[in-house]
């Protein structure tokens, strides 16, 4: 009988959420990271945004902390608009396309820019149905939007003046 040893990978984990009071209103997302026994925690408020913006931010912020990408990375959301868009190759077809009529462009030019660094596996956790590391990242985002410091999501404030002009 032979045994064999599995190589034990080791992955970092990340954890996030978005929270929008309003849906455009005040928002935040919250991140919780993992990696070899070790936890971070990040979250920030904004005075105006949406809660896809948020989901959005959330994954880029968590990625841009990362200081490697030689090790897997293993990304646990419940917003179905951001993993269903990369898992499904919806944002490479709306690149193609010059993301005509989709929303939040800047956000997933800044994601693309990131997307071929990393060995990515993506995960959905349902919402608020009891996920530890989701229910945290729903309290670091709902506190970020609700306290702040806020700051100004430029493109979203921009975007939003112009659509009233037309």
């Amino acid at each position: 009988m032979y045994l064999r040893c599995k190589e034990i990978v080791l992955s970092i984990q990340i954890f996030t959420d978005g929270s929008a009071k309003g849906n455009p209103g005040p928002g935040g997302y919250g991140i919780v990271m993992r990696y070899k026994g070790k936890e971070k925690e990040i979250s920030q408020g904004f005075r105006m945004t949406t809660n896809n913006r948020m989901e959005l931010l959330a994954l880029i912020v968590a990625l841009e902390q990362l200081k490697t990408d030689n090790i897997p990375v293993e990304i646990y959301s419940d917003s179905k608009y951001v993993i269903d868009s990369i898992t499904k190759g919806w944002v490479f077809g709306w690149k193609t396309k010059g993301f005509k009529g989709k929303k939040n462009a800047d956000l997933w030019l800044r994601y693309l820019n990131l997307h071929n660094r990393f060995k990515m596996h993506f995960h959905w956790v349902r919402g608020h149905n009891g996920h530890p590391e989701n229910e945290r990242c729903d309290v670091l985002a709902v506190t970020a939007a609700e306290r702040g410091p806020h700051l100004i999501d430029e493109v979203f404030e921009k975007n939003q003046a112009e659509e009233k002009l037309l």
